[in-house]
C-alpha cells in the first residue's frame, strides 16, 4: 500500500473544560506526529510546569508528560506486565483504566463535537488550509457552546 492515502491525515490538540466545552484547539500537525511531541512543541509541558496547579486528563499518547509537569497530566495506567500477569493485577489495571475513561468521557464528547462538522469530515481542499479551517470551526463551536450556555442561564 502506498503512503498516498495517508498523506492528508492531520491532528490537532484540543483542550476542553470539565463539561466538554472547547477551550483551545492547536494548529494542525501531520498525523504522523506523536501527541506528546505536539504538546512539547506547543510549550504545554513548560506552561503546566511553571503555571498554577491544574489537572489535565489525557489519553495514552501523553504518557510521560506527568513526570515533566509535576503530575498535572493524568494518563491511563501503564501495563507493568507484558504477559503472564497475575489475575489481581489484570483486575486492578482494568478498574484503573475504566475510572480514567469515566472521568475523561466529557473530554471525548468535546472532541467529537469538532469532528461532526462537515468542513472537517469532508475536507477536499489543500492541506495548507486545514489549520485555518480547524481554528475557524473551533471558534464557531466555542461560540455555539457559549451561546447555548448563556441561554440556559437566562431560562
Amino acid at each position: 500500500m502506498s503512503g498516498k492515502t495517508k498523506q492528508n491525515a492531520v491532528k490537532s490538540m484540543v483542550l476542553t473544560d470539565a463539561e466538554g466545552r472547547v477551550l483551545f484547539c492547536s494548529p494542525v500537525r501531520p498525523g504522523s506526529c506523536a501527541d506528546i511531541t505536539q504538546a512539547r512543541r506547543l510549550g504545554l509541558a513548560q506552561l503546566l510546569a511553571d503555571g498554577p496547579f491544574m489537572e489535565l486528563l489525557a489519553d495514552a499518547g501523553y504518557r510521560g508528560m506527568g513526570a515533566q509537569t509535576g503530575g498535572r497530566v493524568v494518563t491511563p495506567p501503564h501495563r507493568k506486565f507484558k504477559k503472564n500477569a497475575p489475575a489481581w493485577y489484570e483486575e486492578r489495571h482494568e478498574q484503573q483504566c475504566k475510572a480514567h475513561s469515566s472521568r475523561r468521557i466529557r473530554v471525548e464528547h468535546g472532541i467529537a463535537h469538532l469532528k461532526n462538522w462537515r468542513a472537517l469530515t469532508r475536507h477536499l481542499g489543500r492541506r495548507e488550509h486545514m489549520s485555518d479551517i480547524v481554528q475557524a470551526v473551533a471558534g464557531l463551536l466555542t461560540h455555539q457552546q457559549t451561546a447555548t450556555l448563556s441561554r440556559s442561564f437566562q431560562a
